[in-house]
This record gives structure tokens, C-alpha cells and sequence, in this order.
């Protein structure tokens, strides 16, 4: 039947107002998926949030995203405050990059009890502990060891030879990815037989990297390079290579390729880092947490593991 002209607004109006309502409907169904990052203060994590943020944007109707960090690296519990209270705010699925491997797990293991599907990316949750406590998490993220000696070895047949001294600027000594990154650098001096002659932790911070990196310069006259595990630190160590006069002389290398440590790239002042997909991070994380709360079960290796693709970056 065909409508008269004067009913054909009114039939549009009650047809737009039913798809707003099934719209709407449906995007009060979308589940609520909480990201827990580490510092926002670091660069690579507010690019991860962006990233995040911009697939939501394209998924507007499959999920909600809640997005947070905490003020530093090593605030481990105001990490586990998040967490909880993402848990009483009915988050439906949580991907959490922990700021400590192992303090993370209660809370990870309250939030399963609660029914909440949990997806770890970045830093990965401590195996053993997790297996105490009964629960298993597929970690989404890079292979850390193989990407720092992607690094280290860049750095040994560019620049170093056989017995120069180097200094490894670690991360949170109590997080897997900085375990992993020392493990990669260690790896690759070994096998060009440098000699390590200092490890010590930047706690993933530029002042920190800055405060470590000098003191290295100062007790090793005859350093060769610093590897750091992440480019905050590395940005810390270039100030401390400038401060001491040694610039070109004591060479950076760093892991994240944030967009600061560029023009150092360009211009000499860093030698190398790795890129990880900074931007998408998160994002494969929360498609894993996606499909798990469709009941899909997340294509792990053997190891409970989605590996990401890492790149050496250069010059």
C-alpha cells in the first residue's frame, strides 16, 4: 500500500525511532572491556591507548572500553585498586598489562572468580604463579629476548668489538619483559664476547634511565654502549652520554620505538630500538578478550601465548 504524502514523515519518524532504539539497545549490550596499562606517563602506553581507543571507535556496537593507567611504573597498587574496581563495576573482560609480574595475580584471579574473561598483554604474568593459584591467561605480546637481541646484535656488528665494556639499563627488575630484555641483550653481547659489566634498573623512567646511565659513565671510564630496555630510559641515557662528553663515543641503544626517540634515531644520538606495534598492542589484546566472550577459544601456541610481530628499527 502506498502511504499519502502527509503519512510518509510520520511512518520515517516511528521507523528511525525504532532503529534508535534497537541501536541503542544493542550498544547498551556491548560489553564493557576494561584496559589496564601501566605509566601514562610513558609514551608507549598513551599510544597504546590510542590505538585502543581508535578500534573502539571502529566497533562502536562489539564492546565499551574503559581505558586506565597508573601515574608511574612501579605503582603496583594503585594497579590492583583498578583492577578491583573495574571488577565491582561489572567490566566484562579485562586486558591488563601488569606493572609487576607476579602482584598482579590475586587480583587477576579475583577478577576470573567474578566471571571476567582476562587477556595480559606487554608484561606477562608470572607462569608458576599463576599455576599456583590455579588459573591459566593467555599472554598476547612480543617475544621480549629475541627482540633485545635483535637489538644487541645490530649494535655489536655496527659499532662495538670483541671485549668492550657495555652496561645493560634494565627495567623493573621484577617484571617479565624486563627479565626477558636482559636476557635478549645478555644473549647477543655474549655471542659478539663483550663483557657486561654493569646491570641495573631505570624502573622503565627517563630520570631513572638519566641517574643510572651516569653512574655507569662515571664507575666505567672504558664503557662502550648502554643497552636500555625501554627508549624512556634510553632518552635518559642519551642526556647522560651528553653530560659526561662522550657523545659518539658511548653509544644508545633503546626497545619501543616511541615517537621522542626518533630525530635521535636520524641523527646518531640513538643507534637502534625495536618497534613492537605500540598502537596495536592493546588491540590484540582486546580482540583475544573478544573472542573468548564469545566462547572462541584465542589461537595460543603450546605456551598460552599470541605472539606480535617486533622490527629492529635503525638509521
Amino acid at each position: 500500500m502506498k502511504l499519502p504524502f502527509l503519512g510518509r514523515p510520520l511512518a520515517l519518524a516511528v521507523l528511525s525511532s525504532l532503529i534508535f532504539s534497537v541501536s541503542a539497545a544493542h550498544a547498551d549490550d556491548a560489553p564493557k572491556v576494561a584496559l589496564v596499562m601501566k605509566s601514562l606517563a610513558n609514551e608507549f602506553f598513551r599510544t597504546m591507548e590510542d590505538g585502543a581507543k581508535a578500534y573502539q571507535k571502529e566497533h562502536p556496537a562489539d564492546f565499551e572500553l574503559v581505558a586506565n593507567g597508573i601515574k608511574d611504573e612501579t605503582d603496583t597498587g594503585n594497579q590492583i585498586r583498578i583492577v578491583e574496581q573495574m571488577i565491582a563495576t561489572g567490566a566484562k573482560a579485562l586486558v591488563i598489562a601488569p606493572a609487576d609480574s607476579k602482584a598482579l595475580v590475586p587480583v587477576v584471579k579475583k577478577a576470573m572468580d567474578a566471571g571476567i574473561i582476562v587477556v595480559n598483554i606487554d608484561n606477562r604474568l608470572d607462569p608458576d604463579v599463576l599455576k599456583s593459584k590455579g588459573i591459566s591467561v593467555p599472554f598476547v605480546g612480543p617475544d621480549n629476548r629475541k627482540g633485545a637481541e635483535l637489538v644487541g646484535d645490530y649494535l655489536a656488528r655496527q659499532k662495538l668489538k670483541a671485549g668492550d665494556q657495555v652496561g645493560i639499563i634494565e627495567g623493573v627488575p621484577t617484571t617479565t619483559n624486563a627479565q626477558q630484555r636482559t636476557a635478549g641483550f645478555k644473549d647477543a653481547m655474549e655471542a659478539a664476547q663483550m663483557k657486561v659489566v654493569s646491570v641495573q634498573s631505570g624502573n622503565w623512567e627517563i630520570d631513572k634511565g638519566n641517574a643510572v646511565a651516569a653512574s655507569m659513565l662515571n664507575e666505567y671510564p672504558g664503557l662502550k654502549a648502554l643497552l636500555a630496555g625501554n627508549d624512556s630510559m634510553a632518552l635518559g641515557a642519551v642526556s647522560a652520554v651528553r653530560a659526561a662528553g662522550k657523545t659518539g663515543q658511548v653509544q644508545v641503544v633503546g626497545y619501543d620505538n616511541i615517537n621522542a626517540i626518533k630525530p635521535m634515531l636520524k641523527d646518531g644520538r640513538v643507534l637502534a630500538t625495536l618497534d613492537q606495534a605500540a598502537s596495536q598492542q592493546a588491540v590484540f589484546g582486546i580482540q583475544a578478550a573478544l573472542k573468548m566472550l564469545k566462547g572462541e577459544k584465542p589461537a595460543v601456541d603450546a605456551d598460552n601465548v599470541i605472539q606480535t610481530p617486533v622490527e629492529l628499527v635503525t638509521q
